[in-house]
């Protein structure tokens, strides 16, 4: 069964008494263990639609399916439950608590959602710092690590609940060239080993590279959804 399905997707929202359409009708299925990634100028809807597969935000119109839950339709309850449960988040800026360490950092989400003992936390964050090759550094604060090391952080806290899916925006928007590349080539290597699925919002042509599947936006719409395998086009 398919991770994501979206039917007739749609985001109206109201700004200024004005109506403003961020999505406008998107059809598309995400398949498990998938590497894929949402293209567009700024203000195409790519954020917009991270934010109603990650239960952030409610859809005006149509369906959406994420892992195996209708969520059109979720309490705010319901959906931080659903988040900690299924979904993890990378975010271009990291996001990490400057107050706390590495290791408490990637603690934190088991923390919040209160499924484990300390014993199995401890035991989950460090083979999550192990997995991006930060266990040396887990006793450090954000503000002495590079920003590559930031991002490996980051891609280890959305790990360690194990979710089926990690939305990650622009996550590469903030890195060089070769930690870029070193973080997108982690984060397929995470996929291949826990068969998470990873969804992009992105303008990185590195992470494109990657995608096996890119779709792109333009003004709310899924004007195209580029098979990289194939090497060809598909209308979405």
């Amino acid at each position: 069964m398919s991770l994501v399905i979206a039917k007739d997707l749609s985001k109206t929202y109201v700004s200024g008494g004005v109506e403003v359409k961020a999505l406008k009708g998107l059809n598309f299925e995400i398949e498990p263990a998938s590497f894929i990634s949402f293209v567009g100028p700024s203000g195409s809807g790519k954020t917009t639609l991270l934010n109603l597969i990650g239960c952030l935000d409610k859809p005006t119109r149509g369906q959406l399916v994420v892992a195996g839950r209708q969520v059109n339709d979720l309490s705010r309850k319901e959906a931080a439950a659903f988040r900690g449960q299924a979904l993890g988040f990378i975010f271009q800026a990291f996001n990490l608590f400057p107050v706390l360490t590495a290791f408490e950092n990637i603690e934190y989400p088991l923390v919040m959602i209160k499924s484990e003992n300390k014993s199995n936390r401890k035991e989950r964050v460090l083979k999550a710092l192990e997995a991006v090759g930060m266990l040396e550094q887990k006793d450090k604060y954000p503000d002495h690590l590079s920003g590559g090391q930031k991002q490996r952080v980051a891609v280890a806290r959305a790990l360690v609940i194990q979710p089926k899916l990690v939305l990650a925006d622009e996550p590469t928007a903030n890195l060089d060239q070769k930690t870029a590349l070193n973080v997108i080539r982690l984060m397929r290597d995470m996929r291949d080993e826990f068969g998470t699925t990873f969804i992009f919002s992105t303008h990185d042509p590195r992470v494109m590279d990657e995608a096996e599947v890119t779709h792109t936006l333009v003004d709310g719409m899924l004007i195209s959804s580029e098979t990289a395998s194939a090497g060809g086009g598909a209308n979405g």
